[in-house]
């Protein structure tokens, strides 16, 4: 049961970080204020550059290690536990996701240089 959940957490954190730069994009274009947060930017460009680094230096994600070693205790699969692990793992190259991480971190980079987020610091009057 933990693996099922760490394993939807994980999704979430890939869909975090997927789908938060074209939402960076659509909302720089529709001039949603959202987009220019600080914190959700800072994290979301921290997130793909920890993928890329841990990636680079050939580790595995903490939490694919941390499902795995749960899995050993409990290999009973649910539902939505095969069907989220059939999204996040794929059976490629490590070269291929290397490249995908490196150059996916260097489109958030830019997109952070681009369209950047608004300062941490409150104004004061």
């Amino acid at each position: 049961m933990f693996a099922d959940a760490l394993v939807i957490v994980h999704a979430g954190i890939v869909v975090f970080v997927v789908g938060g730069l074209p939402f960076i994009w659509l909302g720089a274009w529709r001039r949603w204020p959202a987009i220019r947060n600080f914190r959700f930017r800072v994290v979301h460009l921290g997130t793909i550059v920890f993928v890329a680094l841990e990636t680079l230096l050939g580790m595995t994600c903490p939490l694919t290690l941390w499902e795995h070693a749960l899995r050993e205790r409990d290999v009973r699969h649910g539902f939505i536990a095969r069907w989220v692990n059939d999204f996040l793992y794929y059976d490629l190259p490590d070269w291929v996701f290397l490249w995908a991480y490196l150059l996916f971190a260097l489109a958030v980079a830019t997109t952070f240089l681009l369209i950047p987020p608004e300062s941490g610091r409150r104004k004061t009057e």
